[in-house]
């Protein structure tokens, strides 16, 4: 089933001021997510993030917040969000049954979260260029486990072109002139 702007939902899990130094890949992940949230917002699909203990793991990583309309943030203190009663409800209260996945830790939060989403009976996409822990090869068997499982990979391109569904509409050009041409034309540095 093809990624649907009206039916999704951006999720990233606790990227993480304190907690991004010691991500093995973790300025690559940044640099995905953000570039996904630049599209997200083009395109107004809901953007929430999570943070897990700010007082003690520091806020979202400022890129993530600066120039994007403001996303909704939620704090947390089980490992996964869905734990969380609010969060729950809230989601559910949006009718947005696409959940696009991505964060750190992978084989933690973002796994344990998207366990609880699947057993919610969300379609998960794990974002996987944007998904990182402090050993990379836990991100993967975090990767294959929720795949195994029922989530399905994805890269931000494959999203973003799901999104965008067709290459004559305004939204298109507006994303294809912003984002997606710089993208193929060079490297661009987050931090």
């Amino acid at each position: 089933m093809r990624l649907q702007r009206d039916k999704s939902l951006l999720l990233m899990v606790d990227f993480q001021a304190g907690l991004l130094p010691v991500i093995e890949g973790g300025e690559a992940a940044i640099g995905e997510a953000h570039w996904l949230l630049g599209v997200a917002d083009m395109l107004e699909i809901p953007v929430w993030m999570t943070e897990q203990m700010p007082e003690k793991l520091g806020g979202t990583a400022p890129v993530l917040l600066d120039g994007q309309q403001r996303p909704t943030i939620w704090h947390k203190h089980h490992f996964a969000a869905t734990e969380e009663a609010a969060f729950r409800e809230a989601l559910s209260a949006t009718g947005r049954h696409q959940i696009v996945l991505c964060g750190t830790e992978a084989h933690i939060c973002v796994l344990q979260t998207a366990l609880g989403l699947l057993e919610e009976g969300y379609a998960v996409y794990w974002l996987s260029e944007a998904t990182a822990s402090r050993r990379s090869h836990e991100a993967v068997m975090a990767r294959e486990r929720a795949c195994a499982l029922g989530a399905q990979a994805v890269s931000a391109d494959m999203v973003a072109y799901e999104w965008l569904h067709r290459c004559d509409t305004a939204s298109f050009s507006a994303v294809h002139q912003q984002l997606l041409k710089p993208r193929a034309g060079k490297a661009v540095r987050f931090f």
